[in-house]
């Protein structure tokens, strides 16, 4: 077996325990997208289906559930921790028509078994997308479905963005070496990009749906502002900082505890959101 790329190490040796302290925040209040994705999927019972990116398995185990018994789910991501979480949810679930497996969708050699692909803001990270998604493609059976949610623009997502614009207005910017999540979340923001990736990968019927809605990323202020320095794009520019970010964090929290506070609503920091829900099938030519 081929040793992980330097993306993948780095998801698991420095944005695992960050992820894993926020799971709540990002598996429950960033839930809004995904919910209104998987109310909408036509499901066949019996289906079996691939989740790509699948974190803590939540949303595995609701397709596990739609699918029914007689389908199956194999949720796959690169993060050992998260996906020790994962098992041990679908177990508590009592859900066994789903398994899950540590690997780098790049690079897994699948065979074409799916008849969905789902991914909640997963794709975007692929270090390598248009291969990434031609593996994808060889994943699903002909006449098979992918569908996926990625953010659209920063701009549309003032819960990333402000807290972006204040960090940097007190630090620089990282750097072209900076260690990263891959591209990044708004690498598929860009629908003409995202399909002419989707095409070169062999997709077709492709379809891009717009979702907006509220997200809560903390229960507090002070966890709201917790979470912008560990994760996201203030995150990345307060870490590549390091000791300059510290010696400043007194004063980015407190502009951070101010940008956010006029976005408390009953104690929890609700704030706005925009995602991209994109569609594309593996024709049966």
């Amino acid at each position: 077996m081929s040793s992980p790329s330097d993306y993948v190490a780095f998801w698991n040796d420095t944005l695992a325990d960050k992820f894993n302290r926020y799971q709540h925040i990002l598996m429950n209040g960033l839930s809004y997208h995904s919910r209104v994705a998987l109310e909408e999927l036509e499901l066949s019972p019996g289906s079996r289906i691939l989740d790509v990116g699948c974190g803590w398995g939540d949303t595995a185990i609701q397709l596990a559930r739609m699918t029914g018994p007689e389908g199956e789910v194999l949720g796959i991501d690169c993060v050992d921790a998260f996906l020790e979480d994962a098992r041990r949810r679908a177990e508590q679930a009592g859900v066994r028509n789903l398994r899950f497996e540590a690997a780098d969708v790049e690079r897994y050699a699948f065979a074409a078994h799916f008849d969905l692909c789902f991914s909640r803001f997963g794709m975007m990270f692929f270090e390598h997308p248009v291969p990434a998604m031609r593996n994808v493609f060889q994943a699903l059976k002909p006449g098979g479905e992918l569908v996926f949610i990625v953010w659209r623009d920063i701009a549309d997502n003032p819960w990333l963005g402000l807290p972006k614009e204040v960090v940097l207005d007190f630090l620089p910017p990282p750097g072209d070496n900076a260690r990263s999540c891959g591209p990044g979340p708004f690498s598929m923001a860009d629908p003409d990009t995202v399909r002419q990736q989707l095409e070169i990968a062999g997709f077709t019927d492709i379809g891009f749906g717009r979702n907006d809605g509220p997200v809560e990323v903390g229960d507090s202020v002070e966890e709201a502002v917790r979470f912008q320095l560990a994760l996201g794009p203030a995150g990345e520019v307060f870490r590549e900082a390091g000791e300059e970010a510290e010696r400043q964090r007194p004063d980015i929290e407190a502009a951070l505890r101010k940008a956010l506070t006029p976005f408390e609503q009953g104690g929890r920091i609700v704030m706005g959101s925009s995602s991209w829900t994109i569609v594309a099938r593996k024709s049966h030519g």
